[in-house]
């Protein structure tokens, strides 16, 4: 009975490999590649699945299709097939091209330590970039915080108390582009209300040998959380849901990111916030001890005020209980506390810190992110463990200002 099943996805699957270009794009031309050979190969393949196949649509389709692109190729259906090829120039299967860590394998760049990069976004919000920059932004509204060739991403930032430029993340909208042979287009949204374990179609993978798959996990004490796993470009996301509002992280091969300031497009994983988006000690002014917004907002309903006044006491030992380690993340907790009233951020920086864990980038530097000054680039960088103390004194009174 075995030997009996219709094997016609094996036969679709070599061709697609033997006619593909190895970077999996589907905008790249395949170099090299002799298509009425991959043809003969692809309609051999099928007349052995004949008696098998017999009723199957998929085999009746593929007959179909090979008939019509010997005729748009100008084949015949006489010559050699790709079983004659040299095994030196054999293409790798359809299951090494969707792994990225196959796939730089049989490069033959496996003695170059692959690189990755990290970016997270989490509370009020603060960014971690992919440079390994950190950045307190106020970014309301609609924000890309990636779009290449391969993904986009997209959050939206909502206000969170009256008389605070505090804003958090309410909806992240994730696009995994099509990648030929690997994944169709994948679209996964999540938001406030809705944290789905499946993408928008419904199904919880795409493409072959699990090239991209999704799965929920349960997070005691951290919210719940989705891992997206998109293995053809070496890709890790999660996204959690903390409290009301949303936290972000992404972890990327460094070979798949354009870090060049020519890159076009607004990317703040890539660039960073713009500098009318920072919050710095610097840009403030009285407008800012004002309150921002009034009335209503559309996603939240009425804004609230901030749950409790938390002192600086009260917010420095909540924040420990969680926050062992007095770095960018615990600043980034009494921050938010001091803003916004609000306990359930501090549960967004330790899930923030727990992500970067999990999702780590090839130098880690847990306590001393640069913080960029966008009005001198010259400057060099400030380590932020070790001016911990200013730098928690600043963000008080930068606080105090905000309130």
């Amino acid at each position: 009975a075995h030997c009996q099943q219709c094997r016609i996805q094996r036969c679709n699957a070599e061709y697609v490999a033997s006619t593909s270009p190895s970077s999996g794009l589907q905008d790249d031309v395949a170099p090299d590649v002799d298509y009425c050979i991959a043809l003969r190969a692809y309609a051999l393949c099928t007349r052995r699945q004949a008696r098998s196949c017999r009723g199957d649509l998929v085999y009746h389709s593929a007959v179909f299709r090979i008939k019509e692109l010997f005729s748009q190729h100008n084949c015949s259906s006489d010559g050699p097939t790709s079983s004659a090829k040299v095994p030196s120039t054999s293409r790798p299967a359809v299951s090494e091209l969707c792994d990225y860590e196959n796939r730089v394998l049989v490069s033959g760049s496996a003695g170059q330590q692959k690189k990755y990069a990290h970016c997270g976004l989490f509370g009020d919000p603060h960014l971690r970039t992919f440079r390994d920059e950190f950045q307190t932004c106020k970014v309301e509204g609609a924000w890309p915080l990636i779009d290449n060739r391969f993904l986009s991403v997209q959050v939206t930032n909502v206000p969170v108390v009256l008389g605070s430029s505090a804003t958090a993340t309410s909806k992240i909208t994730v696009i995994f582009k099509s990648y030929h042979g690997c994944t169709d287009q994948k679209v996964y949204q999540a938001t406030t209300e809705d944290l789905p374990s499946a993408f928008q179609d419904g199904t919880r993978s795409g493409g072959e040998s699990g090239s991209l798959t999704i799965v929920e996990r349960g997070g005691s004490g951290v919210g719940r959380q989705v891992k997206i796993q998109a293995r053809y470009i070496g890709t890790s996301i999660i996204v959690r849901r903390v409290g009301s509002y949303l936290t972000f992280a992404i972890r990327m091969p460094e070979d798949t990111l354009d870090f060049s300031e020519d890159n076009g497009g607004l990317q703040l994983c890539l660039h960073g916030c713009p500098r009318n988006e920072l919050i710095k000690e610097h840009t403030l002014s009285r407008q800012s001890q004002q309150p921002r917004l009034q009335g209503t907002n559309t996603e939240l309903g009425p804004l609230r005020p901030p749950h409790q006044v938390y002192t600086v006491e009260r917010a420095t030992a909540k924040c420990r209980e969680t926050l062992q380690v007095e770095d960018v993340y615990f600043q980034s907790c009494v921050f938010d506390l001091l803003t916004t009233g609000d306990p359930e951020f501090s549960m967004a920086a330790f899930g923030a810190l727990e992500d970067l864990k999990a999702l780590p980038p090839s130098k880690l530097k847990q306590n001393s992110p640069r913080t960029p000054r966008p009005h001198n680039r010259g400057m060099s960088h400030t380590s932020v463990a070790a001016t911990a103390s200013n730098s928690l004194l600043s963000l008080l009174l930068l606080t105090l200002l905000l309130l």
